[in-house]
């Protein structure tokens, strides 16, 4: 039986019997992996008593039923576990950590979100990184006072990225 490209849902054959399992399968695999969630973030072997369709992504080095299957997507079933290989793009939200992790090049990365800038309400907020800003050194007056809040507001934008160091 052949997959499709990306998710290898599983495709009917001309004349094929019981289609309603190959349907079936691929049902399955679509709702574990299109608008998907994890419990927890990568866990070393499966839970002891998994809810129905409860989903987790494997551990670098898994064990029990999921061993020899490292960073795979793993969905508890009717018909028990089911581990699926992750691929370039697919983000599931990871209800314990609130955040979202999204696979790439090769592995799992949490609570990142890569762009090119942050649009709120229609402005850029956020954009590519700024060049380096030195901190006031001198000058013909001095005064301390607009020196350290000017120098506190760059470490900032320097934290944030915001700006280069």
């Amino acid at each position: 039986m052949t997959g499709t490209a990306r998710l290898q849902l599983p495709l009917l054959s001309t004349g094929q019997a019981q289609k309603e399992m190959t349907v079936n399968e691929a049902f399955q695999l679509l709702d574990v992996l299109t608008g998907g969630c994890i419990e927890e973030g990568p866990r070393p072997a499966p839970p002891g008593s998994p809810a129905l369709g409860a989903c987790y992504v494997t551990a670098d080095a898994p064990t029990g039923e999921w061993t020899g299957k490292p960073g795979y997507v793993a969905a508890f079933t009717s018909g028990g576990w089911r581990l699926y290989p992750p691929i370039d793009g697919l983000s599931l939200y990871n209800k314990a950590g609130g955040q979202w992790i999204s696979y790439s090049a090769g592995a799992w990365e949490e609570g990142i979100v890569r762009g090119s800038s942050l649009v709120l309400g229609g402005q850029q907020v956020v954009g590519v990184q700024a060049a380096a800003i030195a901190d006031p050194a001198a000058g013909s007056i001095v005064d301390a006072e607009v020196r350290s809040a000017v120098i506190q507001i760059l470490a900032a934008m320097r934290q944030h990225g915001l700006i280069a160091i």
